[in-house]
């Protein structure tokens, strides 16, 4: 055992579940390509006072679980909690607003939490996210939902739902929020000790308590407090999603944990996965923008955590290839082989195939037993006899199938025998 060991509550991903990062990876990139996306990669580390401002002193974020620490230079810096903020930064910063709107970002990478890990909860998790900014239509909340389900779709997932809700705006929600102190007022000694204090700084966010689920569910709804404008753009969202048959569910216990949302907001529960059952989260922000120094523009997007997905493509037994897997593993032994077998491995890459070309002194047999373990489909073997007749020896290692073959008909054969199997 090594004298080191990673932190609680990240992890080293390798192997066999490397191919679920890479799968999620490039479906997500495809999907975000197709409907006009473009990539930004923003910085881990960002200003503390960037996620006070956008992600709210009150949330439990800012107060549990950030990473933040002074640098050398003395300023205080957060490893990023979530994405939302971070690209807002950039999107102000780079005078974004000036490249036309609306303007369509995505971004695929790690956020950190400070908190107790658990299955599909990280303190280094990763999320891939969209956001659009520029356009407070119904019809832009209505496509990011649309999109949410092709993607989920496209990674063959199958059990989960769609939850919306509108949480309102600067208008209607006050006169909600009163709504709920009323309601709360003579509950406040059973509440949680959480709860209690979210009762003066952050009481919308009583409604998706774990704990007091039950007061929850007699509270006043949302919905039932909206003004007019809210209601009509609820309804609009709702007629475009019905027009395109996404099955949904109006959830008014939908609030969103963070600060800066407005109007809609939606989640995505997998029916299978318990306690950490929300795999993509999002809603629309109207006034973050503003909130951190630009001018004010509308948005909406959603994030996705990498893990829970994983999670939730296990529960459903989702077939899906390893991308690195090995098609021919390149032995050879004797004067002047190892030559033959450097020409051999780049013609064989060149037509497209994945080669492993042993790289140490080692008999054949040892050779056979390394190619057994990368997992190699087949093994092109070159002996000295190989040499003399300008052949290679092929070896299926699914079926123990061995044949020789002229060198230049090999990589035809093997391209052959690789789509029939």
């Amino acid at each position: 055992m090594g004298q080191y060991k990673k932190f609680k509550g990240t992890q080293d991903i390798f192997g066999e579940e490397s191919k679920y990062w890479y799968f999620i990876e490039k479906k997500s990139r495809e999907i975000f390509l197709k409907y006009g996306f473009k990539e930004i990669k923003t910085p881990i580390i960002e200003p503390t006072e960037l996620f006070k401002r956008s992600v709210g002193e009150s949330t439990d974020i800012v107060q549990k679980e950030m990473y933040t620490f002074e640098d050398k230079g003395g300023r205080s810096v957060t490893l990023r909690p979530e994405g939302t903020a971070s690209v807002v930064r950039a999107y102000v910063e780079n005078s974004m607003i000036n490249l036309g709107s609306p303007i369509k970002l995505y971004y695929i990478g790690p956020m950190f939490r400070y908190e107790k890990p658990q299955a599909g909860r990280l303190r280094q998790f990763h999320q891939i996210g969209i956001e659009i900014f520029g356009t407070d239509t119904p019809i832009s909340d209505a496509e990011t939902i649309i999109l949410a389900d092709e993607l989920l779709k496209s990674l063959g997932l199958k059990n989960y739902k769609i939850k919306i809700n509108s949480i309102g705006c600067k208008k209607c929600r006050p006169k909600y929020r009163e709504a709920l102190k009323e309601y709360y007022k003579t509950l406040l000694p059973n509440l949680c000790h959480d709860c209690q204090k979210r009762y003066e700084t952050n009481i919308m966010r009583l409604l998706d308590c774990k704990i007091d689920r039950e007061y929850a569910k007699k509270a006043p709804i949302i919905i039932d407090h909206l003004c007019d404008d809210c209601k009509t753009h609820f309804n609009k969202v709702i007629n475009y999603l019905d027009s395109m048959e996404i099955k949904y569910e109006i959830d008014p216990k939908i609030v969103r944990g963070l600060d800066y949302y407005s109007k809609t907001a939606f989640e995505i529960e997998h029916t299978g996965l318990g306690a950490q059952s929300v795999i993509l989260g999002g809603g629309r922000y109207n006034s973050l923008v503003e909130e951190i120094g630009g001018k004010e523009t509308p948005a909406i997007g959603f994030g996705m955590g990498i893990e829970r997905i994983i999670l939730a493509l296990k529960k459903e037994n989702v077939e899906i290839d390893n991308p690195e897997k090995i098609d021919v593993y390149i032995a050879y032994s004797g004067e002047n082989t190892d030559i033959e077998a450097l020409k051999l491995s780049k013609m064989l890459k060149n037509e497209g195939l994945k080669v492993f070309l042993n790289l140490s002194e080692r008999s054949i047999r040892n050779q056979m037993k390394h190619a057994n373990k990368v997992n190699a489909h087949f093994v092109a073997i070159i002996g000295e006899n190989e040499l003399k007749t300008d052949t290679v020896t092929i070896k299926n290692m699914t079926t123990g199938e061995q044949f020789e073959v002229e060198k230049f008909w090999v990589p035809q054969i093997l391209k052959e025998k690789s789509l029939l199997e």
